[in-house]
């Protein structure tokens, strides 16, 4: 039976808020693979799920994480604060994997640290790396796998083939395991150039079941979304019709 693609749960996943517990809770209990969440860094050194630098705080007032301390920011947020340590336990008593993106170079360092303390290099991968930052990471923290983020750009003003083929050869300049690429830059081409090379495809972030069919259809090693239970429809539609061909 061909594998199905890993189900990775985007952050904020079947309608909760992102970075929040109850999305990583929810995710968990759906049994998906990976679990995905954006990785800041406070002032102070410690690792935080959030997307943007300005946070809000209370009385409507706006703040730069990296210049908060946790205590600061822990005091003035009207939501509960997710610390990465607590979310890789949790990861790790549930037997799944966490693919942590990367929102600034200042994350990588602390991140490396901690992950070698919680000895989780084998339930851990990074994204959130174009070519620079995936070379500094390659740099400091050589063992911990990474996925090159495809250069966008590179897509729109390249040859599909010529966009690919750069992609591919930075990836392995910087030692990635695998492309993460946004679905709809996805092509066959892509997948056959990325198995040549030794290279997943990952892809994000997909909300409809045809494009999940299609993409699992073609190959894709991973496909994150944020309504993993209808890729998961789409998983026992895959398997009941593999099952009634044999």
């Amino acid at each position: 039976m061909k594998s199905f693609p890993l189900i990775t749960a985007h952050t904020g996943c079947m309608g909760y808020p992102a970075h929040s517990l109850e999305s990583l809770c929810a995710a968990l209990k759906l049994g998906v693979d990976v679990y995905e969440d954006d990785i800041r860094v406070t002032g102070d050194g410690a690792l935080v799920l959030a997307h943007d630098d300005e946070v809000p705080l209370k009385g409507g007032r706006r703040g730069s994480l990296a210049e908060l301390t946790l205590d600061e920011l822990e005091a003035d947020s009207p939501t509960p604060i997710l610390l990465l340590a607590d979310v890789l336990a949790w990861v790790r008593t549930a037997g799944k994997v966490m693919n942590l993106d990367i929102k600034t170079d200042g994350a990588l360092e602390p991140v490396f640290a901690l992950v070698k303390q919680m000895e989780m290099e084998d339930r851990v991968f990074l994204s959130g790396c174009e070519y620079d930052r995936a070379i500094r990471a390659n740099r400091i923290g050589p063992k911990l796998r990474r996925l090159l983020n495809v250069n966008v750009d590179s897509f729109r003003s390249l040859r599909y083939e010529d966009a690919v083929r750069q992609a591919c050869r930075e990836a392995r300049a910087a030692g990635c395991f695998g492309l993460n690429v946004p679905y709809q830059a996805v092509q066959p081409e892509l997948l056959d150039t990325a198995r040549s090379e030794g290279l997943d495809v990952y892809v994000w972030t997909v909300a409809e079941a045809e494009d999940m069919r299609r993409l699992a259809q073609w190959g894709v090693d991973s496909i994150t979304t944020r309504d993993p239970e209808k890729l998961i429809a789409v998983r026992g539609e895959s398997e009941t019709a593999e099952a009634e061909a044999d």
